[in-house]
Formats: structure tokens, sequence, C-alpha cells
């Protein structure tokens, strides 16, 4: 990755975040699973679950790690990308800011240990039927953890995770998180379709300004993300699948890569905005070029490590502007993410998520989806460190007002009405990804080309042809 300071405006946005693969930082991380499975019947047997029942590997749900101390494995550290960076819990903890990897802390005991991703470890701990396993952490709380699996001087612990990085749980607040639930409970109930986009905006913030005040701002947006992750699902079939074959192993979606928004230009800046107020921070941006018409802002968490990618109608002129944070005008005609929104509304608002991508063995995915009736686009991208592909999307059915203004303003035919009215409209996705090598960025020519793929007239135009 470039170390260039961030810049919002001209060439340099374009070209600061520069993300290559890490194999030597993988490899080191790849050892250290080795020799905890090798060391662990358990952990075989739990990776061994991942893979046939639910399409991952045990390294895409790899949260930290902590290993006893040698000067060897320090140098190979210093060595492959990772920096120092205390914690609490680890006061010799190294992070490798190259690429996606785990926390890798030193200790002087003799154990090695693994912590993997879950949502909650209640679940994981009732599907696995740990119940004399010791658990760290209170419930409700923003970490916890439960001992999954021993071995000879080798450990793997499950790691749930809300709004804190550290290796130890932090004092407990029975109040806050009482309050943690009730705001929970809110953004899960918000109210998302309003006359005027800029009220559905402002309750929004109301609501997000009101937790961040009782909880904070880390432990609000794990909250808020959960809550989207849970209405997306709720329109997609594909999620649904999915969700139910990891959640047999009690692991939720702790394996989301990204989570994807697409949004009208005149609501962009409102849209950053919202995440800003979480605290996230810009990283690259991506053009598909003329004819597509579209944009897009990578933007990410960083202490939840969740990452956003937020499409937008754009011109080439408006990529090199702070597109982000300067208004966009309305347009007389739209792209295909435009369109998506005038159909079902914006993400963040009406519509929900066009989607979550996760990680995941692509293979394994892709031939189990298929075994469950549920069908994987053409990839777009199959580089041996990333390949990703979408299932088949999710029609939805298209508000009669909303056609109708479509019509009115001359931004499709009575004929593409006819069929959106009809069929619905293209929807939402589940993205199949699986990263190697520690590799973070994205395909920027794979990504304009499934968005062209995607677009809601090309559905209308092939049941009119």
């Amino acid at each position: 990755m470039s170390t260039v300071a961030p810049s919002n405006t001209g060439l340099a946005a374009l070209t600061q975040f520069t993300w290559e693969p890490q194999p030597a930082a993988q490899a080191l991380v790849n050892d250290l699973i080795e020799s905890l499975v090798a060391r662990s019947p358990e952990a075989e047997r739990l990776s061994t679950r991942m893979l046939r029942e639910s399409g991952t590997r045990f390294l895409d749900w790899v949260d930290s790690i902590e290993a006893p101390r040698t000067p060897e494995l320090r140098e190979r550290l210093r060595s492959t990308g990772w920096s120092p960076k205390a914690m609490a819990g680890a006061p010799d903890c190294w992070i490798n800011e190259r690429g996606i990897f785990p926390r890798i802390a030193l200790s002087d005991g003799p154990v090695l240990k693994v912590g993997i991703k879950v949502e909650c470890v209640g679940d994981f701990v009732q599907a696995h039927r740990l119940f004399q396993s010791p658990v760290i952490g209170e419930a409700l709380g923003q970490f916890r953890a439960a001992r999954a699996c021993r071995g000879e001087d080798a450990e793997v612990w499950a790691i749930e995770r809300h709004g804190w990085l550290g290796f130890s749980a932090p004092v407990f607040d029975p109040v806050k998180a009482a309050m943690a639930e009730a705001h929970r409970d809110r953004l899960r109930r918000r109210r998302r379709d309003f006359p005027e986009d800029e009220l559905g905006f402002r309750l929004l913030h109301q609501l997000l300004d009101e937790a961040i005040a009782d909880i904070g701002r880390d432990w609000t947006c794990d909250i808020f993300f959960s809550c989207e992750r849970e209405h997306w699902q709720r329109r997609n079939r594909a999620a649904q699948v999915q969700w139910a074959r990891q959640d047999r192993l009690g692991m939720g979606w702790a394996n989301h890569d990204h989570h994807t928004y697409r949004c009208a230009r005149e609501n962009f800046t409102l849209l950053v905005a919202t995440w800003e107020k979480l605290g996230f921070t810009a990283r690259e941006r991506f053009y598909a070029g003329h004819e597509a018409g579209w944009g897009a802002q990578v933007m990410e968490h960083p202490v939840t490590g969740i990452t956003t990618f937020n499409d937008v109608d754009l011109s080439p002129e408006e990529l090199v502007s702070d597109f982000a944070h300067e208004p966009l005008p309305a347009r007389r005609e739209l792209g295909t993410v435009g369109l998506w929104c005038a159909l079902h509304g914006d993400s963040i608002l009406q519509a929900g998520m066009h989607h979550l991508e996760a990680t995941f063995d692509f293979e394994a995915l892709v031939d189990q989806l298929d075994r469950a009736d549920v069908r994987t686009m053409s990839p777009f991208t199959t580089f041996p460190w990333l390949k990703q592909a979408f299932t088949e999307g999710e029609r939805w059915p298209v508000a009669e007002e909303r056609l109708q203004r479509l019509i009115d303003k001359g931004l499709i035919t009575a004929a593409q009405a006819a069929v959106f009215r009809h069929e619905g409209a293209l929807g939402s996705h589940l993205e199949n990804l699986e990263r190697n090598d520690g590799f973070k960025g994205f395909n920027q020519q794979g990504v304009s080309d499934i968005i062209a793929r995607t677009d809601p007239r090309h559905q209308a135009a092939l049941v009119l042809a």
C-alpha cells in the first residue's frame, strides 16, 4: 500500500492506495495455522467441517493469533510487513497493514492460540456443545471468547467482538450493555421509507447520535451493520441459505468482507457523512469507464474492520474531484446505479444493501450452493489472489409510483416499465469471494463488467427480445 498522505482531489486520489499480494506474510500465517492444526485433531475436524458444511476455509475465520515469543518469529514478522502495536491484553502485538491479516501477539507461554471470528459466542458454544469450555467476558459485552479446541500446546478460541480490538475484555458495564441492546432495537426498527430521502437521513443520524452518546462510536458501528445485514438477508434467498449453513456451525456472518451500498447522486455526500460519523475513512476509489458511467468510494472502519463499497453514477471529471464531500448535481439520465436506486431506493434507506461479500473457498461454495438450488453467475475475477462471483440476482417488485415517475421523466420506456411491473427488477446478491496472499484490493475491470451485466435495463431488454 502507498504511504502517501490521503488526498481527496486530483490524480493522487486515484493512486494513493495500491494493494499487492503479500505471499511472504501469508506464508507466515499459514505456517502458524498449519502448526496448530497438526497439534490438534479437534481443530482439524473443525476445519474440515467448515469447508464441507459452509464452503469456507479455516483461514477465512482467523481473527488473531497468540504465539510463543522467539527471536526467529519476531524477525520474520518484521521482514514480512508486520509492525508492533500494543493492544489491551497483548503488549507485544503485531499488525500488518499491507493486506488483510490477523493480529499476532507474542507471549512467554508455550501454547499456540488461534482466535476465530464468530458473531455470537453463545451460538458457537451451543452449536458445538462446548458447555464445559471456559468463557471469557460477559454476555452482551463488547468482547467474549470461548475455548473451542485443544491440542498439544495448541488451542482454538471463538472470539466475539463488538467494536473492541483487544485480546482481553474491557470492564463490563451492565448499564451500557442494556443501552446497546436498546439502540440495536431502534436501529433494527428504523423507518427507511420517507416522502423525501433527506428525512430518512435525518432520522438515521438522530439514532446514530443517540447511540454514540451512550455506547461510543465503535460499538454503534458494529450494531448498525449487524442490523443492515439482517435487513439485506430478509430480502435475499441466497443469503438465507448460506447464513443457515454458517449458523449451523455457530459462526454467523463473521466472515464478511465488504458491504456494498448504492446511492443516488444527490444523496452521496449524505451517505459518506453517515460513514464518517461512524468513524470510517476513505480508501481507494473506482471508475468503470465512460460507457459504464459509475464510480465508487471504498471506506474502511479501523476498529470493527468493516469495509463499505459505495457505488454512484459518476463522470470522469467528477472522479478526480472530492465527490465524497462535494454535492453531485442531479442528471437528466441514469446509469446502472442511479436506475437501481430509482427503482428500489437507496441502499441505506429503502432498498438495503445491494450485496454482502464474504470470504469463502470459491469453488466449494459454487458447488455447494448449486446443490442447494442457488445458482452463481459467471465469475468476474479469476486471479490466483482474488476470485469473485455474484449469486443470481434476487428480483424485487417495483412500486408503481416509482415506475410512473421514471416514465414521466423519460428515464425508462413504457415497454421497460411493463417488464419491471411484471417481472420485477434485479435487487440484491450474495457475493462469493476468495482472497489469497492477504490481497486487500479489488478488480476494477471485473467490477465494471458485473455492474454492466446486472443493469436492470439489460434484463428488460432480454425479456423484450
